[in-house]
């Protein structure tokens, strides 16, 4: 696990990349690489480029977990005319270096980013669709006159990267300050404007997060999930996706087959040369993982577990019941999640803002793991791959209402949901609104809706007029209702898995534990999101997925010859944090201050210092757009952002 940068010229520009702004960049994400930091320049490895066209140059920081002294990177080929940078692990290099050795390749280290370099020489910009792991990667390819350079992102997410490209050039990061950190000397101007997207502010208001192809950062894009983008120094380039889910459903599986999927995902995710442990909770999927890695380990397995002060959401109990059964050495701490660490240690970290409180958590859980161990397995994914998540039963319960009430019924129940008041306090049982609303809307916004934290025109309402005026025509939806609608399965289940998959998924969720690992150089590894894994059980029947009102039907019938009834049966907790509480307690006067700091042209000063009012009268409840607010003017100050470009 390890971070990378880079940047090009395209040919006919006269400038060349520089070893100082490689530094900067390096330096930027060294928390990501502490053991390690190489700088590689093509003018320094081939002296004939130093007058040539074209220049390119790269930094990696490294985290070392396989072949600790021979796997420094960037790592060449046997010419030195390929290089590449990989930030993740490839978990079939071994197969992989058997194969490519047979084809007369040579191997200088036991790395397995050696690999990559390799594939590429027999594969080209196909080399991707070989590889089983979690990546990042760069190649760069000097063979011809002008440079190349091939960027690759795995299939699901799980590692980040960032981009920036234009005529002048090409340059790339594992996070997007490494690219801020070029300021006025890199290819564009990304690194040197320091504006937030207006579009983006919108997403972030809806939605909590900002994802897609463009980052939070104008000028900024991500990579997205399963794709390459290949660049040439001449100027050209293409993003291709190299692959995807499946787009119609598949027959039924049964539990054995769960248990030897279970088996084969976490054995590839042992190989390490430093302490390997896992993150254990009282839930299904990592008690799961821990159990198979158990099975499979001739040590004990090294557990770290967490417990919370809020009841509510603490599973400390279970984990430690669950631990002692597979005698794992197992380390607990009872923590207090502390809000304060929002005001300028994760802003930093957290380059893009994500206003899921579980950032808070999620950090202290990495810092605790770091103390005992180098890479954790965690039970990710789970709930996306076997629907395990609450809002899937509700959305499958409004969708056979929908069917059931007919076009008229729906019509009515949209009616009724617009006169229908909010009552926010009120018991649950009285609070139809939000269903009323979802029942009248088509499946893709309703389950939209019931996934974000305000509907647009409620985010839009916050903005100040002339921004509001600005973004008249950008709906946050699109994106996502792209990928609701690109599965050819009749099914709005696996629909909606689809679209969390490229949005929730890799956007919020991996984003979230990348950045609160890599804060403290811990690499997490997810065995439940093996994309072999994901394509085989994501898109079962619904029937496998959802059953007497609970998800992950299947997933929790493989384990019952494993784990407990008390694991296997008891309430879903999730990694919350008591936000009303902060706000009203901790963070009160550090909220009020956000808000009055926001700037005038991004926001109607007056309708947030209302809602702030509300909130701490009880009236309503405000929490979770209060605290996006706040982690927003967090962001911003600790980045300097400069300005909005709408």
């Amino acid at each position: 696990m390890c971070g990378h940068a880079g940047y090009a010229f395209a040919a006919g520009i006269d400038r060349r990349v520089e070893a100082d702004v490689l530094g900067r960049m390096g330096d930027s994400i060294a928390h990501r690489g502490p053991d390690d930091g190489v700088a590689w320049l093509d003018r320094e490895q081939q002296p004939s480029r130093a007058a040539g066209p074209g220049s390119v140059g790269a930094i990696f920081r490294r985290l070392s977990i396989i072949d600790l002294e021979g796997g420094r990177q960037p790592i060449p080929n046997e010419t030195g005319d390929i290089v590449v940078l990989v930030n993740g692990e490839i978990y079939n290099f071994k197969e992989l270096r058997a194969d490519l050795e047979q084809r007369g390749h040579r191997f200088r280290t036991g790395s397995d980013a050696e690999t990559v370099v390799h594939l590429y020489e027999e594969h080209g910009e196909r080399l991707a669709e070989h590889l089983i792991g979690m990546f990042a990667f760069a190649v760069i390819d000097l063979r011809g006159e002008l440079p190349k350079v091939l960027l690759g992102r795995d299939r699901l997410g799980i590692k980040p990267m960032y981009y920036t490209l234009g005529p002048e050039g090409l340059a790339w990061a594992s996070e997007p300050k490494a690219l801020l950190a070029m300021g006025g000397d890199g290819p564009s101007r990304a690194g040197l404007d320091r504006e937030l997207r207006g579009e983006a502010l919108l997403e972030y208001l809806v939605r909590g997060f900002i994802g897609g192809k463009e980052s939070a950062w104008a000028g900024i894009s991500r990579l997205r999930p399963g794709c390459t983008l290949s660049w040439s120094a001449d100027g050209t380039s293409k993003l291709e996706r190299y692959w995807d889910l499946p787009m119609g459903l598949r027959g039924e599986a049964d539990e054995a087959e769960v248990l030897e999927w279970t088996d084969r995902v976490v054995k590839d995710r042992l190989v390490a040369d430093v302490p390997l442990g896992a993150f254990l909770s009282g839930g299904i999927d990592s008690s799961a993982v821990v159990t198979s890695m158990a099975r499979q380990s001739d040590e004990p397995v090294v557990a770290c577990s967490v417990g919370f002060q809020e009841k509510s959401h603490d599973e400390l109990g279970l984990a430690t019941a669950t631990a002692k059964s597979l005698g794992a050495i197992h380390h607990t701490q009872r923590l207090e999640a502390d809000p304060t660490l929002a005001l300028d240690e994760l802003p930093w970290f957290y380059d893009e803002p994500l206003a899921d409180p579980s950032t808070v958590p999620t950090f202290l859980v990495s810092r605790m793991a770091r103390e005992h161990v180098t890479v954790a397995l965690s039970g990710d994914g789970g709930d996306e791959t076997f629907g395990g998540y609450r809002r899937y039963v509700h959305d499958l319960a409004e969708n056979k209402l929908r069917r059931a009430v007919g076009p008229l019924g729906r019509r009515l129940c949209g009616a009724l949901g617009r006169i229908y008041p909010q009552l926010d306090r009120a018991p649950r049982f009285l609070r139809g609104k939000s269903f009323l609303t979802n029942v009248g809307s088509d499946p893709a916004r309703a389950y939209f809706q019931s996934v974000s934290i305000l509907g647009r025109e409620e985010a839009a309402a916050l903005l100040a007029p002339e921004l509001r005026a600005a973004l008249a025509q950008h709906d946050p939806f699109t994106e996502f209702g792209e990928a609701y609608a690109r599965p050819t399965a009749d099914c709005p289940l696996y629909r909606a898995q689809y679209a969390d998959f490229h949005t929730y998924l890799t956007d919020q969720i991996l984003a979230k534990v990348d950045r609160a690992s890599m804060a403290v150089s811990l690499e997490v590894r997810v065995p439940l999101l093996d994309h072999r894994f994901a394509e085989r059980f994501a898109n079962l029947p619904a029937h496998q997925k959802i059953s007497g009102g609970r998800g992950k039907h299947l997933l929790r019938e493989s384990q019952r010859s494993r784990l407990s009834g008390e694991v296997l049966d008891g309430t879903k907790r999730g990694f919350d944090t008591p936000l009303d509480a902060w706000i009203r307690g901790a963070l009160r006067q550090p909220v009020a201050d956000a808000i009055a700091g926001l700037p005038r042209d991004w926001f109607d000063a007056a309708r947030l210092a209302r809602l702030h009012e509300e909130h701490q009268r009880g009236v309503r409840n405000h929490g979770r757009i209060l605290w996006s607010l706040f982690v927003l003017e967090r962001w911003r100050l600790r980045h300097g952002v400069r300005g909005l470009t709408a």
